[in-house]
C-alpha cells in the first residue's frame, strides 16, 4: 500500500489511503512476460491512476474532517474497502514477477512499496471491520466534550479551544484535576472495545504482510532492522538531561503547589503540567522559570496589538520560506485551505495538519489558529510540511512522503528552532525591548527545554507501548496499568488520581485513537537538531567552539544556501533510503542525540549547579498509580 496520502503534524492513518473513486479492475494477463521491461512499462502506466485515487482519497478525507457527519463518513468508510481492492490487485499482480532479480534498483523501490498492501492484505469483510473500529474511535475523539467546572449545565467543553487552554493558563489544581479525568472519562474509556477489536486486526494484517506483529510493520518504515536498538540508545543518551530539567520542575512545582499535592522524589502530577497529557511544559515556564524577574519570550500580546490574523501568520511563515530561495504558497493553498475554526457550528478536526492532494501545486492546511506565539511557531511548522509537498512534487507517487516519517516532521519544526530565536522575532518586528543577557538566555534555553527535550520519553513511551501490545506483551486486561507503568519509568509523572483497568488513558490522545504512528516525532525531535546544525553552518551561523555562533542563536533567515540545502535534501522525498538524505543535508547517516545535546549545553550545566544549590532531588521513586483488576 502506498503509505502516504496527508502527511501532517498528526498524519492521517494509512487507511485513509485506501478511499476509493471508484471500481477499477485491473488487467492481468497470464501470457504476459514477466520480465523486467514488463514491469516497468505496468508500473509506469499505473502512475495516472494511483495519483488519480490519492487525490479522490483525500479530498473524501478532507471533506470529513473538514465537516464531522454521518453521511460523510460512510462515503470514505465505503469507498475504502472497494480501493482496498484495486490495490491488491495490483499487488498480486507485482508479486508476480521476480523483482528482487531485477537489475534497476529505482524500479525493485517502487515495486516494493506497491506490494507494501497494509490494512488492505485483509479480506473484504474484516478490513471494513477494521475502518469502521478505527473511524469509531477517531470521531470518538474528535467530538469529546466535557462539563465545565463547577458548572453543569455547561457541557459543550472541547479539547479545543478550552481544554487546552485551561491546562494552560489555570493554576487551580483541583478545576485541573476535574478536567483531566473528564476528558480521559470521556476521550479514552468508551473506546476500549473497538481498541480490542483493531489490535487483532492490526496483527493479522501485518501476518499478511509477511511481518511478526504491527510492531514490524511500523519499524519497517524506518529501512533499518538496528533502528529500534537507536531510539533505546537515543533515549538512554537525553536522560541525564531530561532528570535535571524534571528535578527542577518538580521542585518548583513542590514550592508552588506544596508538599501535599507534590512530592519531593516521587513522579510529577501530569496535570500540573500544562497539557493534558504532560508533553510538553511549556505552559508552567511562568511559574517556574529560572530567573523570573527577567521577562520572558512571549511575543504574544505584541502580535495582538499589531493586528494579527490567522493569514498574516501564514504569510509571514510563507515570506520566511521565499528569504531561503524556497517555493512560493501556490495561490490554490490560500483559497482553499481552513486557517481559522469555522464559526458555522460544524464539527471539524481542529488539530493542525498539512495536506498534499496529488495534484500539481495543490497542497493545503487545516488549523483553529489562535492568535498567539505558540501557533505562529506551528505555522511554520505546518508550513515545512508544505514545502516537503512541492519540492517532491515531481516525484512518482511512492516516493512523495518523507524519508523516513520522521523526516516530514523535523523539516518544520527546523524553521521553527530559527523563528523562535530572539534575533529572528526582533528582525520581523515581534520583539521589542528584550535584553539577551544569561540570565534571559538561561530562560530561553530553559523554555526550548519544556518544550523540545520533555517530549522525547512521551514520544517514545506512546509507540514502546503500542509495539509491546502489537507483540502481545501486554494482555488486554493490563492495557492502562501497563501505560501508568511506563509513563512513571521513563517520564516521571503520575495521574492525579488512581486509575484502574476499567480506564483506558492511552486512547484520550488523538494518535492512538486515530491508528497514528508516533515514533516520527520522537525522531524528528532527534534529527531536526542535525538537520539544524547543517543548516546554521551553511548560513555560517554556526561554527563549533565559536562563542559568538553558537547551534542555539542560530537564525537560517535569508539564507538562500541553507534553503538551497535543505531543497537538495526534500527533493529526494522517499527515492532513497533515509541516510541517503540526510546525509545529503547533513554528511551524517545516524540518528543521533549529539546535536541536541550540544544545544541544550548551557541549561544541562545550569541544571546541575542549580539542582544542587537548591537541594532539589533528580530522578524519581517509580510507583504506580493504577490498580490492577
Amino acid at each position: 500500500m502506498i503509505r502516504t496520502i496527508v502527511r501532517t503534524n498528526l498524519m492521517v492513518p494509512p487507511l485513509l489511503l485506501l478511499i476509493a473513486f471508484g471500481a477499477v479492475t485491473v488487467a492481468t494477463d497470464p501470457e504476459l512476460e514477466r520480465s523486467e521491461l514488463a514491469a516497468q512499462r505496468y508500473v509506469t502506466d499505473l502512475e495516472e491512476e494511483i495519483l488519480a485515487r490519492n487525490n479522490n482519497a483525500t479530498e473524501l478525507s478532507w471533506a470529513y474532517e473538514s465537516n464531522i457527519t454521518e453521511e460523510a463518513l460512510k462515503r470514505r468508510n465505503e469507498a475504502a474497502s472497494r480501493n482496498a481492492n484495486f490495490f491488491k490487485e495490483v499487488a498480486r499482480e507485482l508479486r508476480l514477477y521476480d523483482f528482487n532479480s531485477f537489475k534497476d534498483a529505482d524500479l525493485k523501490r517502487r515495486i516494493k512499496k506497491l506490494t507494501d498492501l497494509g490494512y488492505a492484505a485483509l479480506d473484504e469483510p474484516k478490513f471494513s471491520q477494521l475502518v469502521d473500529a478505527i473511524s469509531r474511535m477517531q470521531e470518538n475523539y474528535a467530538t469529546a466534550k466535557v462539563c465545565q467546572y463547577r458548572n453543569e449545565s455547561n457541557c459543550n467543553f472541547g479539547l479545543e479551544p478550552e481544554l487546552t487552554e485551561t491546562l494552560a493558563k489555570s493554576r487551580d489544581p483541583e478545576e485541573l484535576k476535574y478536567y483531566w479525568v473528564q476528558w480521559h472519562e470521556i476521550a479514552g474509556k468508551p473506546v476500549r472495545k473497538d481498541f480490542d477489536e483493531y489490535v487483532a486486526l492490526n496483527r493479522e494484517a501485518a501476518q499478511l504482510n509477511n511481518f511478526t506483529s504491527g510492531a514490524e510493520y511500523w519499524l519497517d518504515a524506518y529501512e533499518d532492522d538496528t533502528f529500534e536498538q537507536q531510539v533505546d540508545a537515543a533515549i538512554e543518551q537525553i536522560r541525564p538531561l531530561y532528570e535535571q530539567i524534571h528535578g527542577y520542575v518538580r521542585y518548583k512545582l513542590r514550592k508552588y503547589y506544596g508538599s501535599e499535592i507534590v512530592s519531593e522524589k516521587g513522579p510529577i502530577p501530569i496535570h500540573l503540567l500544562g497539557n493534558m497529557w504532560g508533553q510538553t511544559w511549556d505552559n508552567i515556564a511562568d511559574i517556574t522559570t529560572p530567573f523570573p524577574n527577567k521577562k520572558l519570550l512571549d511575543v504574544t500580546e505584541e502580535m495582538v496589538r499589531q493586528g494579527y490574523t490567522a493569514v498574516k501568520m501564514f504569510e509571514m511563515g510563507d515570506q520566511f520560506f521565499q528569504s531561503l530561495n524556497m517555493t512560493k504558497l501556490p495561490p490554490t493553498f490560500w483559497e482553499k485551505s481552513i486557517l481559522e475554526k469555522p464559526n458555522d457550528g460544524r464539527e471539524l478536526v481542529c488539530h493542525a495538519s498539512a495536506w498534499d492532494f496529488y495534484k500539481k501545486d495543490d497542497v493545503r492546511i487545516k488549523q483553529c489558529t489562535r492568535i498567539n506565539m505558540e501557533d505562529f511557531f506551528t505555522v511554520h511548522h505546518e508550513l515545512g510540511h508544505i514545502q516537503y509537498y512541492l519540492q517532491y512534487q515531481h516525484l512518482p507517487s511512492v516516493y512523495r512522503e518523507g524519508a523516513n516519517p520522521g523526516f516530514h516532521e523535523a523539516v518544520g519544526d527546523v524553521l521553527s528552532l530559527s523563528v523562535s530565536t530572539p534575533k529572528h522575532l526582533e528582525k520581523i518586528g515581534l520583539l521589542k525591548d528584550f535584553i539577551l543577557d544569561e540570565e534571559s538566555k538561561l530562560n530561553q534555553f530553559y523554555q526550548a527545554g519544556l518544550s523540545k527535550l520533555v517530549f522525547l520519553p512521551f514520544a517514545y513511551t506512546l509507540d514502546k507501548y503500542r509495539w509491546e501490545i502489537f507483540r502481545g506483551d501486554v494482555k488486554p486486561e493490563h492495557y492502562n496499568c501497563k501505560f501508568w507503568e511506563m509513563r512513571s519509568k521513563y517520564s516521571g509523572l503520575e495521574p492525579p488520581v488512581e486509575r484502574s483497568e476499567s480506564d483506558f488513558d492511552a486512547a484520550a490522545k488523538y494518535h492512538v485513537s486515530a491508528d497514528v504512528e508516533y515514533l516520527r516525532y520522537f525522531v524528528s525531535y532527534i534529527v531536526q537538531f542535525q538537520f539544524h546544525r547543517a543548516a546554521c553552518e551553511k548560513a555560517g551561523q554556526y561554527v563549533k567552539g565559536d562563542p559568538e555562533k553558537t547551534l542555539n542563536n542560530c537564525d537560517i533567515y535569508q539564507s538562500a544556501e541553507a534553503g538551497n540545502a535543505l531543497k537538495a535534501m526534500l527533493a529526494m522525498g522517499s527515492s532513497k533510503p533515509w541516510p541517503d538524505a540526510m546525509e545529503v543535508l547533513t554528511g551524517q547517516r545516524k540518528m543521533s542525540a549529539d546535536a541536541l545535546i550540544e544545544y541544550f549545553k548551557p541549561l544541562y550545566d545550569w541544571l546541575v549547579k542549580e539542582n544542587k544549590a537548591l537541594g532539589a532531588f533528580v530522578g524519581w521513586e517509580e510507583k504506580l498509580k493504577c490498580k490492577s483488576s
